[in-house]
């Protein structure tokens, strides 16, 4: 069972995480999250563990239960212009600034924050495993962001964005190669691999 609070004399402790830094189109997502202090359910876990299905069950559990919720995105243009780390920053911030309530602490899955103002935080590596405010956001941020690439996927079905949701798979470069870009691609991030160079003896060596 996740840990609720990190943080036990703070009455509102918030959780962030985001989804979709390594993708090579689409916004980068983020999520705030304030749980109730004695929150539990046996499925909460990091979103990347969970089947679609059960994100999606638990985002609705997340958004009636939570005492406070926000998500937010950065585009891919902004990404563009202030790098992906800067961005995902930008999309916490954004989230939590959403906030009804502003938290007394904030939880941030990985190891790296900008600290939002005078709010004091902590990162915690594989914090999305650990700590169920993180779990909660990494399910909002995942499912919304999801959400998102399925509705581009109409207008561009070539990319295979209802499977990939944008990240690097070999059947989304191949797309890129035959179609070229959207403009929902990151144009400041390697879309294709280098070409295969042809050794002397007459191998290929892949460089990616």
């Amino acid at each position: 069972m996740l840990r609720s609070y990190h943080q036990k004399e703070i009455a509102l402790e918030a959780g962030c995480d985001e989804a979709g830094r390594g993708c090579l189109a689409g916004p980068v997502f983020a999520a705030a999250v304030i749980l109730p202090p004695k929150f539990r359910h046996k499925l909460l876990n990091d979103s990347k563990q969970l089947k679609a299905a059960d994100r999606e069950y638990l985002r609705g559990v997340i958004e009636e239960k939570a005492l406070f919720y926000a998500v937010a995105s950065v585009d891919n243009e902004e990404i563009d212009k202030i790098n992906i780390l800067q961005a995902s920053f930008r999309a916490m911030h954004l989230a939590l600034e959403r906030l009804q309530q502003q938290p007394g602490y904030i939880l941030v899955d990985g190891n790296r924050f900008k600290p939002y103002g005078s709010v004091p935080h902590a990162c915690i590596i594989k914090g999305d495993g650990i700590y169920a405010s993180i779990a909660a956001a990494s399910i909002l941020a995942k499912t919304y962001r999801d959400e998102y690439m399925m509705k581009l996927h109409e207008q561009f079905p070539h990319f295979g964005w209802l499977e990939n949701k944008g990240y690097p798979t070999i059947q989304h470069r191949n797309a890129i190669r035959e179609h070229g870009e959207t403009p929902f691609h990151r144009k400041s991030f390697r879309l294709l691999p280098d070409e295969q160079l042809t050794l002397d003896f007459g191998g290929e060596a892949a460089i990616d």
